[in-house]
């Protein structure tokens, strides 16, 4: 207490947090587990996962998500209603915080690798992820993908390039949290180090495919959570715009989850409460397990891959080669006039401009924009300006 007798800050957080803690399944991840990157002297009230959440979301890349596709580009333009990469998002993280409440897990963990997880979806989705992996891999830098530069926003560019010093807990999260693996049971590693995550990155950058479990039973929970979130919103919006009817959806899968997104997403979730309730791992039920991937094969079918979905392909990912190149241009010319310097380097650390190549500023600041910005940095490329001419007097 201080010296009048009244209760501090300090003394009602360790009440508050004890009290949370006294809650947790024996399974869940502890606030006492909390291993930060950098050892911080500042003293925070905030349990450390709820400090993680909270970097994130106020992270200028956190904004950005309003921006980018999920899976229908340019939705905004089209209908403000269908879903953006901001709304799968918040799905994720509210509906892995009903599991993890139910499971008694660290919700605060849970909220933060939600928000997290896809930091790093370049514009345009798992087509722009697609064009910027092979532009990354003509200049030297290895396949790209959006786990891995999820994990780059948050370790080495937001705040300026200094990166927002998250709990390997979180960080591990946002890496592992792959949702197009289809799995029925995902029981965590806790024994994972720092090393098993570079190890990981080495290997997807050179261009083989492997899969990590999450260290935490609630990075397991997000990652089955992100299917739950997506698979049912995906065919609603794939209605919306008329792309497929509800009676195409499979009968086999229908029949046990339901046909609506609100039907589909209570019966996984319920189904994840109950297979999983008292255990160390996650799981959906067989049946449930096998209807889900009856409708993900669908929904690869139907929709990801639909012709209909793919009519500007060509054009984007030139788009993507033709920025490329520009911005690599701009930095060895040393244009100071570019939007890579006026809108992504000159507010970034002198330690990021140090310690990162040409090629992977440029890639880092593709992987930023939403869908918007970077048509709008392709027209102001390709199309010449006003100001590009000079006007002589005779």
């Amino acid at each position: 207490m201080s010296k009048n007798g009244a209760i501090t800050l300090s003394e009602i957080a360790a009440a508050v947090n004890k009290k949370e803690a006294l809650n947790f399944s024996s399974f869940a991840a502890s606030n006492e587990q909390a291993m930060r990157m950098h050892a911080e002297k500042n003293v925070h009230y905030r349990p450390p996962f709820a400090l993680d959440r909270d970097r994130i979301f106020y992270s200028g890349a956190f904004r950005r998500y309003t921006g980018k596709t999920q899976v229908i580009y340019f939705v905004s333009l089209l209908d403000e209603q269908l879903t953006s990469r901001i709304l799968h998002t918040l799905s994720v993280a509210q509906i892995s915080s009903t599991i993890g409440r139910m499971l008694s897990l660290n919700t605060d963990l849970i909220e933060a690798i939600g928000f997290g997880h896809d930091l790093g979806h370049p514009p345009f989705g798992h087509d722009g992820e697609r064009f910027l992996s092979r532009v990354s891999q003509k200049c030297g830098l290895g396949a790209f993908h959006h786990n891995i530069q999820s994990l780059r926003v948050v370790d080495k560019i937001a705040k300026k390039g200094q990166g927002l010093n998250l709990t390997f807990q979180t960080r591990d999260g946002i890496l592992s949290h792959n949702g197009e693996v289809h799995n029925q049971v995902l029981e965590p590693n806790p024994a994972k180090t720092e090393d098993d995550l570079q190890n990981y990155i080495t290997e997807m950058e050179s261009g083989h495919t492997i899969d990590i479990k999450p260290a935490t039973l609630e990075g397991c929970v997000v990652r089955l959570t992100d299917t739950i979130a997506y698979i049912g919103q995906d065919i609603d919006d794939a209605i919306r715009i008329g792309l497929i009817k509800r009676e195409q959806l499979p009968a086999a899968a229908t029949s046990v989850l339901g046909t609506s997104n609100g039907e589909i997403i209570e019966t996984l979730v319920n189904d994840v409460v109950e297979a999983s309730y008292g255990k160390n791992y996650v799981a959906f039920s067989a049946e449930k397990a096998n209807a889900l991937l009856e409708l993900k094969k669908f929904n690869y079918r139907e929709i990801y891959k639909s012709p209909k979905l793919k009519i500007n392909h060509q054009r984007i990912e030139r788009g993507f080669e033709i920025l490329f190149d520009s911005y690599l241009r701009s930095l060895k010319e040393e244009d100071m006039q570019s939007e890579i310097y006026t809108h992504f380097l000159g507010s970034k650390s002198e330690q990021y401009i140090q310690e990162t190549s040409s090629e992977l500023k440029v890639r880092d600041f593709l992987a930023g924009m939403t869908d918007r910005y970077f048509s709008r940095m392709l027209q102001k490329v390709v199309i010449p300006q006003a100001s590009d001419f000079s006007i002589v007097n005779e």
